[in-house]
């Protein structure tokens, strides 16, 4: 149960710090934090919340990261599905926190899209929805490939957080514009039960993409990270 826990509070520390910038700071005035300012935060987020629970549960945080090391050969099946039950939970009750932090705002007028994730109107700059699925299954895929060497036993000890924070905070750079980024099916379903958009009706696409992109990455670096004779 202590793995089980350890995934909860590290989603929810993830939903609760990211998804809470986009939501608090990101347009505050005169003083938002920006694009730029929420990207860190995600990157924060995994950064210390893999240095918190990494040496309890790993760290995933994220359902997407949980298949892509199953299928990597990293992860044992009978914890796959409570990871990913103990992931959305934890993001979900970080959104519903959330959700009562806003309603409290002086004039407060409603969620908005609520940091949730979208294609098409609820993209940030109106991409599509073929364009939003496949930034999704790449970056995905990448997220995958620096989790897997960083946590290669080869690999110098201690660092791995830094570098999946670093990758994770790139990641939302590239992405937020496109899709407010996602490659995390936990990250957006949290969000998107409490925004007052279609975003539900378009929360396939970032359980779908994200999940394809993971197994991707770990099948790449399955082949590439392969240690020759």
């Amino acid at each position: 149960m202590n793995k089980y826990l350890a995934e909860f509070l590290g989603t929810f520390w993830l939903v609760f710090g990211g998804c809470g910038s986009a939501v608090l700071a990101a347009a505050y005035p005169e003083l938002g934090i920006g694009f730029l300012g929420v990207a860190l935060a995600f990157g924060l987020t995994v950064l210390t919340g893999a240095y918190a629970f990494g040496h309890i549960s790993g760290g995933h945080f994220n359902p997407a990261v949980s298949v892509g090391l199953w299928v990597g050969g990293r992860f044992d099946s009978k914890d796959l599905v409570p990871y990913i039950v103990s992931q959305v939970i934890g993001g979900a009750f970080a959104a519903f926190v959330l959700y009562i932090i806003v309603q409290g705002q002086a004039g407060f007028a409603g969620t908005g899209g609520f940091a949730s994730n979208g294609y098409g109107e609820l993209s940030p700059n109106h991409f599509s929805v073929a364009s939003a699925f496949l930034i999704e299954v790449v970056l995905t895929a990448f997220f995958l490939i620096v989790i897997m060497g960083a946590t290669d036993r080869r690999a110098p000890a201690g660092f791995a957080p830094i570098a999946i924070g670093l990758a994770l905070t790139l990641i939302h750079l590239i992405s937020i514009p496109v899709t407010n980024t996602s490659v995390n099916p936990a990250r957006s379903t949290a969000v998107a039960l409490f925004a007052e958009t279609a975003a539900i009706s378009q929360l396939w696409l970032f359980w779908v993409a994200p999940i394809i992109g993971a197994i991707i990455g770990a099948v790449i670096y399955k082949f590439v990270g392969s240690e020759k004779d």
